[in-house]
């Protein structure tokens, strides 16, 4: 497929904005406990559109492995595989535990002595592409094996389908691609190091990047944050997944998410455990719900919704309801505003490892659906399904 780039070769690090770095202590409130995702709907052909709801700073991992982003390839991961890189969870130690290869990391870690200037591993994003707003990087329990340099670069391909994807990603992987822009600057790592840095330029759209590892060594955990921007289907009578992380929803507020992030419920597939679901404490009032909000990519008819518990055993709630309000021009769109209408009639029993599917008598045009728990637990997934308006 065609390389959308405004250049054929590497631009300069030092014809770049600026990148800032982020204190340590800044990192989980910049980006990591930023709710949901913050997502910029655009259909081929037409500009980008910015959200009404929100400022735009809180952007998702864009390459994390929940979202099914792809390794495309890597030039060594001898010692550690590269694919730890996007491992949503921390990394972790296990002191004294050894491999064929050697001591067990949980991260990428490659060979010594590296004759090229840099090791590197190229992902596709888990997004048809995105913007890119910052970029994490942690050398977690590397101290004496760690990279000493990293520099991100990334590529926007137009591929859609599977076969133009696999295309796409045989041309990046290809020594002589000159596709490649750089993202963020060579910047110093250390030992066992969690750093992030904001990328200011804020216009950079991406579906492929590239970390470079200068010379070699290893990393932890590689995160791309920034902004998806979904491809819609160019007939508006097919349906799609309004609610989908990948399509532009975004879970925008709950009432608590104790045990498991609401931005889950908008992931892709059932998950692989508990832990990729929203979970919240167990509540000791009467008449407690709990309640998540969810802004779809674009305003639509829903015409079903699908409530997933799946891993939810002893802990899914009692009952849902899912509800659902046209605020479009609105800025904020609340639990107790006016205009929520029941999109599922009434409560829906659950039980453990249900996938339940809602029809509606009549569609009904949304800009946000709501999920409310009874009393309380927790829900792998929420789906909306329609068309787009």
């Amino acid at each position: 497929m065609e390389v959308q780039s405004s250049t054929s070769a590497l631009i300069p690090a030092s014809t770049l904005p600026p990148s800032d770095a982020i204190p340590a202590a800044e990192i989980d409130r910049t980006f990591a406990d930023c709710i949901g995702t913050r997502i910029l709907p655009v259909t081929p052909g037409f500009p980008i559109t910015l959200p009404h709801e929100g400022p735009l700073t809180c952007p998702t991992d864009l390459i994390s492995s929940s979202l099914h982003s792809k390794h495309i390839s890597h030039s060594d991961e001898f010692f550690a595989s590269a694919s730890n890189l996007t491992n949503p969870l921390p990394p972790i130690r296990r002191p004294g535990v050894y491999v064929e290869t050697g001591a067990w990391y949980d991260g990428w870690e490659t060979r010594r002595h590296n004759r090229s200037e840099y090791d590197y591993v190229i992902i596709r994003l888990g997004v048809a592409s995105g913007i890119v707003q910052g970029v994490e990087v942690d050398t977690a329990f590397f101290d004496g094996n760690h990279a000493p340099e990293i520099s991100v670069q990334g590529c926007l391909m137009t591929g859609t389908s599977e076969e133009e994807k696999k295309r796409d990603g045989e041309l990046v992987r290809g020594e002589g691609f000159q596709g490649w822009e750089e993202v963020l600057g060579k910047r110093e790592c250390g030992a066992s190091r969690r750093q992030a840095w904001s990328v200011m330029d804020g216009k950079k759209r991406v579906s492929h990047v590239r970390l470079c590892m200068y010379p070699d060594g290893g990393i932890a955990r590689f995160r791309l944050f920034g902004h998806a921007v979904p491809v819609w289907p160019e007939d508006k009578s097919q349906e799609v997944e309004l609610s989908a992380a990948t399509m532009g929803g975004v879970a925008v507020s709950c009432s608590d998410q104790h045990f498991g992030r609401m931005s889950n419920l908008i992931l892709p597939g059932r998950g692989k455990d508990m832990g990729d679901g929203w979970e919240t404490r167990r509540s000791r009032g009467d008449e407690h719900t709990d309640w998540a909000i969810i802004r779809l990519g674009a305003r639509g008819k829903v015409s079903r919704v699908v409530v997933d518990t799946a891993h939810f055993r002893g802990n899914f709630p009692r009952a849902v309801k899912v509800l659902g309000i046209d605020a479009e021009g609105q800025d904020h769109v609340g639990v107790g505003d006016n205009g929520w209408k029941e999109l599922t009639e009434g409560q829906i029993e659950t039980r453990a490892d249900m996938e339940k599917e809602v029809s509606l008598k009549s569609p009904v045009i949304c800009t946000h659906i709501q999920l409310v728990m009874i009393p309380d637990g927790g829900v792998k997934r929420i789906r909306a399904f329609g068309t787009r308006i």
